[in-house]
């Protein structure tokens, strides 16, 4: 499967997933121009089109999480990261750093960002 990948800006990529077992591939649109531009509204909207469009999707729910996120919505954010985190497809995901990461690898390193991000501001 072809996606994007933002998370966070840490790891705001343009990524190439592929199904781990069967290497097909379609593409997925999950907001990154938006998210890269710094739109994360747009992104929200963009990415629960694409959700109730398409269904649950690695990418979406970590895509959603981060938009989120920026917006300061952390209860939304751990909820997305979460489900990626539990999602029964998994993936392998570029990073911006150029590292490749399955993808409830990078939903738990994201879902413990944002938590440390709030626990900072308390």
């Amino acid at each position: 499967m072809i996606a994007t990948l933002a998370l966070a800006p840490l790891f705001l990529a343009q990524a190439v997933t592929g199904h781990m077992v069967e290497q097909e591939y379609e593409t997925v649109d999950v907001a990154y121009e938006e998210l890269s531009e710094g739109d994360a509204e747009a992104a929200v909207v963009q990415l629960e089109a694409e959700l109730a469009e398409h269904g649950g999707h690695p990418a979406l729910f970590i895509n959603l999480g981060s938009a989120y996120a920026r917006l300061g919505n952390v209860d939304r954010a751990e909820f997305y990261y979460r489900a990626a985190q539990d999602c029964d497809e998994e993936y392998q995901m570029e990073l911006a750093d150029g590292r490749w990461m399955d993808s409830r690898d990078v939903a738990r390193l994201a879902l413990a960002t944002v938590e440390l991000e709030a626990l900072a501001v308390r």
